[in-house]
C-alpha cells in the first residue's frame, strides 16, 4: 500500500481489531472485526490513510486464522461514515489521488473475493464508504436502532467511489441503486432507516438493536448451516437497466443542469455496473474518483461540508452561550401560514406550551387547527407516539389578549411586512411582557433598531429570520440591532440551537444576507429583460450554476409582491444598485404569480398575458452577458457587505446561501464559484478566499 499518511497529519485513525471467537454451532472460529476510532459516537468512525492500513492488517490477521466465517461491525451506535475527507484539500498530485482511490478498492475487495464466507454486522450509521465497506461483505445485518444509512456522496459533488457504484445496482437492481446513490443525495441527502434498506435488499436481516451482535452471530451460524436460505433478486441488465439509466440522467440534468462534474459521471458509472465486471468497474470508478479529487468542484463541496458541519455549529461572533437565560414558554403574534409553522417548530423542538394570538377569534382558531392537524400529520408517519401527539397539542393554545404573554421568555411576531404594524406589535407587547423576554422578529427586510427605537427595552429585541419552508432550510439568521444586548443574542443563539437551525450572526444591514444577495442577482436578471431580452435567454443564463431553481421559478416561489417588497427596501437603502422595475410592478398589481406555464402540448412558454403586460426595450443581451452581469453583481455586492462587516467572513456569506437558498455544495456557495470563475478579481480586483481554500492548492 502507497504511504501517504503524511497527506493526513490530523486523520483520527479508526482502528480495526480483530478477536477469534468461539460459537457454539459453528464448526471453526468466527473473526470478527471490529473498527473503532476511540471516541464515542459523537465522533464517528472514517477511513483514512491509517484507517485503510489498519483494516488491511486485520484482514490479514482474520486470514490467516482460517476461520469460518469473517464478520466486521463498528463501535456502539456507529458502523462507519465514509473516507476521512481532512486531507483532501492538500492532495495536489495526481498519484496521490489515485493512491487513495485504489487503495479503498483493494482494501474492501479482500471482503468480496474472499473464499471465506464475510458478513457486515452494521450496528450504526453506515454513510459513504462505511455503506461500501458493508456491501463489500457476502451478508448484511443491520439494527433496527441504526442511525443515518445513505450514499451522501452525490450532495458533496461526488460518487461513491470504492465499489458504491458497482455493488449496489448489482445487489438491489440500478433503479433502487439510483435512487439511493442519485436521487435521495440530491433530494437535500435524504437517509434511509433500517427498515426501507431492508425492503430495498441492502440488508439481508433486521435485528433488535438491544442483543444485536449475538443474534447477528446466531443469524450467522444458521447462514452456514444452510438453515437460513438469503435470496437476492434476479437484476433486469435489459430495459430495466435502460430505463433506470434515463431516470438517472433525467434527475442529473434537472437538479444540477450538469454543472456538477463527478455526478453526471455517478451515470456512467452506473452504467458500466451492468456488466457486473469489477475488474473494469473498479478501474473505472478508480479514474474518475481520482479525477473528482483533483477536480475545483469537489474541494468546493468539502469546504461547503466543512462550513455546514463545523462553522454552522460554532456561529462566528455569537456571545458566549453562558450568558443566555431559559425559554419556557413561547409566543408567536400571528396566526397565519408562517405563524403556524414557527409555532409548530417551537413546540416540537422546545416542548413548552405556545400561545398563537391575532385581531380576531376566528383567525386564532383557525391557526391552533392548523398546527393541530400538522402535529396529526406527524403522527400519522409515525413520527410522533399517541402520548406525544396529545402532550404537543396540549402546549398550543390561542387567546385574543396578548396578556397570555405575560409569562413568555420568548415572544416572535410574524405579522404584516411593514414597520409601523411591527413597532405597533412590539409596542403592545412590551406593556405585558417582562423587561427580559426576548422580542424576536422575522421580518426578512426591515431594520431591527428602527423596528426597537421606540421601546422601553430595544436591548432585547432581535432578528430571527426563518427561510420557507421553515420545517426544512435550516438557515436561521440571527439579526443584532444597534442596542441589542449580549443576554438576549446569547438567549436567541440558544434558542436556534434547540430549535435545530444553524445560526449565523448578521448585521442589521437591509435585507440582511440571503435576501438582499437573491434581490441584486434577481434584479439583474429582470432588468435584462426590462430592456429587451427574452425571458428563455434571461431566465436560462445562469444554468451553468446548477442552482436549485431558475430565476423566473424562484420569483415565482418566493412569490412576486414579496419579492417587490424587499426590492423596494433595497431601492430606498441603496438606489444605485437596486432598480424598481415597474414591469413587475404591472405584474404584481395584474395578480399574476408565475412567469411561466404551459401550453397544449405540455411545453413551457411564457404566459401570454404576461407577454401584453410586459413593455421591453430594443436591448437584446446574450445568455453569456446577462450570466456575466449577474454573476458581476453578486461580486460587487458581497465585497460591499463585508466591507461593511455584515456578517464576520466570506465563509458566512457560503453558509447562508447554502442553507437558506439552497446553492449547491459543488458550487461552495458562491465566492469560491466567483473565485474560480475568475470574476471576484475581474470585478474587485481580488479573491475572496485564498488560494487552496474551496479550490485545488496553488
Amino acid at each position: 500500500m502507497t504511504d501517504f499518511a503524511s497527506l493526513f497529519p490530523d486523520e483520527v485513525v479508526t482502528k480495526a481489531y480483530t478477536r477469534l471467537v468461539d460459537v457454539p454451532g459453528l464448526t471453526g472460529k468466527l473473526a470478527l472485526i471490529t473498527i473503532d476510532n476511540g471516541h464515542d459516537h459523537t465522533k464517528p468512525s472514517t477511513f483514512g490513510p491509517g484507517g485503510l492500513s489498519s483494516l488491511n492488517a486485520a484482514l490479514d490477521e482474520a486470514f490467516a486464522a482460517e476461520p469460518a466465517a469473517i464478520a466486521v461491525t463498528g463501535k456502539p451506535f456507529v458502523f462507519a461514515v465514509g473516507a476521512d475527507l481532512t486531507g483532501v484539500g492538500q492532495v495536489s498530485q495526481r498519484e496521490h489521488a489515485h493512491a487513495i482511490a485504489q487503495t479503498g478498492h483493494d482494501v474492501f475487495r479482500r471482503l468480496t473475493e474472499s473464499t471465506i464466507p464475510t458478513f457486515a454486522f452494521v450496528n450504526g450509521a453506515a454513510l459513504g464508504g462505511g455503506l461500501e465497506l458493508a456491501l463489500s461483505c457476502h451478508y448484511r445485518t443491520v439494527a433496527s436502532n441504526a442511525g443515518a444509512i445513505a450514499f451522501p456522496e452525490c450532495y458533496l459533488g461526488l460518487f461513491p467511489g470504492w465499489g458504491g457504484t458497482q455493488l449496489l445496482p448489482n445487489l438491489i437492481g440500478p433503479d433502487a441503486a439510483v435512487t439511493v446513490i442519485i436521487e435521495n443525495a440530491l433530494s437535500q441527502n435524504k437517509m434511509l432507516n433500517p427498515k426501507k434498506g431492508l425492503q430495498l435488499g441492502i440488508f439481508d436481516e433486521l435485528l433488535e438493536g438491544a442483543d444485536f451482535l449475538e443474534e447477528s452471530v446466531r443469524w450467522l451460524t444458521r447462514v452456514l448451516s444452510g438453515e437460513k436460505t438469503v435470496e437476492r433478486p434476479e437484476i433486469d441488465r435489459g430495459k430495466g437497466w435502460d430505463d433506470a439509466v434515463a431516470r438517472a440522467k433525467e434527475i442529473v440534468s434537472s437538479r444540477t443542469k450538469g454543472a456538477s462534474p463527478a455526478v453526471t459521471k455517478t451515470v456512467e458509472l452506473i452504467e458500466l455496473a451492468r456488466n457486473n465486471d469489477l475488474d473494469a468497474g473498479y478501474a473505472a470508478e478508480t479514474e474518475a474518483l481520482t479525477d473528482a479529487l483533483m477536480s475545483d468542484e469537489l474541494r468546493a463541496g468539502l469546504y461547503s461540508f466543512d462550513l455546514a458541519q463545523k462553522r454552522a455549529k460554532k456561529p462566528a461572533g455569537a456571545p458566549d452561550k453562558q450568558l443566555a437565560r431559559k425559554v419556557s414558554k413561547v409566543g408567536v403574534v400571528g396566526a397565519g401560514l408562517m405563524a403556524g409553522q414557527l409555532a409548530l417548530l417551537f413546540v416540537r423542538r422546545l416542548q413548552v406550551p405556545v400561545v398563537i394570538t391575532d385581531i380576531d377569534q376566528e383567525r386564532i382558531d383557525k391557526g391552533v387547527a392548523y398546527i393541530h392537524g400538522e402535529i396529526d400529520k406527524l403522527a400519522g408517519k409515525g413520527r410522533l407516539s399517541p402520548d406525544a401527539t396529545n402532550r404537543l397539542k396540549a402546549l398550543v393554545t390561542g387567546e385574543l389578549d396578548k396578556k397570555a404573554f405575560a409569562d413568555a421568555d420568548f415572544v416572535i411576531e410574524a405579522v404584516f411586512e411593514e414597520m409601523t404594524v411591527k413597532q405597533k406589535v412590539f409596542a403592545e407587547l412590551e406593556q405585558h411582557v417582562s423587561p427580559e423576554a426576548i422580542l424576536a422578529t422575522n421580518t426578512s427586510s426591515l431594520s431591527i433598531t428602527e423596528m426597537a427605537s421606540k421601546l422601553n427595552n430595544p436591548e432585547r429585541v432581535v432578528g430571527f429570520h426563518f427561510f420557507n419552508p421553515v420545517a426544512v432550510l435550516p438557515l436561521l439568521e440571527i439579526v443584532r440591532g444597534e442596542k441589542t444586548d449580549d443576554a438576549s443574542l446569547a438567549t436567541a443563539f440558544g434558542v436556534g440551537k434547540q430549535l435545530k437551525k444553524s445560526s449565523v450572526l448578521v448585521k442589521d444591514a437591509p435585507a440582511f444576507v440571503v435576501n438582499r444577495l437573491l434581490t441584486r442577482f434577481m434584479g439583474e436578471i429582470i432588468a435584462a429583460v426590462d430592456e429587451g431580452t427574452p425571458f428563455e435567454v434571461a431566465d436560462n443564463a445562469v444554468e451553468e450554476l446548477g442552482l436549485p431553481m431558475s430565476p423566473m421559478v424562484l420569483l415565482q416561489l418566493v412569490g412576486p409582491a414579496v419579492a417587490q417588497h424587499v426590492n423596494g427596501t433595497m431601492h430606498a437603502a441603496f438606489p444605485q444598485r437596486f432598480g424598481i422595475s415597474e414591469n413587475l410592478q404591472r405584474f404584481v398589481d395584474e395578480g399574476k404569480s408565475a412567469v411561466w406555464t404551459f401550453d397544449e402540448s405540455g411545453n413551457t412558454v411564457v404566459d401570454p398575458e404576461v407577454a401584453a403586460l410586459w413593455k421591453s426595450g430594443d436591448k437584446v443581451s446574450t445568455s453569456e452577458e446577462v450570466r456575466d452581469r449577474a454573476l458581476n453583481a453578486l461580486a460587487e455586492e458581497i465585497q460591499i457587505m463585508l466591507d461593511e462587516d455584515v456578517v464576520a467572513e466570506a465563509q458566512d456569506i457560503d453558509l447562508c446561501m447554502i442553507l437558506g437558498a439552497g446553492w449547491p455544495f459543488w458550487l461552495g456557495g458562491i465566492t469560491p464559484y466567483l473565485d474560480r470563475a475568475g470574476v471576484s478579481e475581474r470585478v474587485n480586483g481580488k479573491r475572496f478566499l485564498a488560494p487552496g481554500v474551496a479550490s485545488l492548492p496553488a
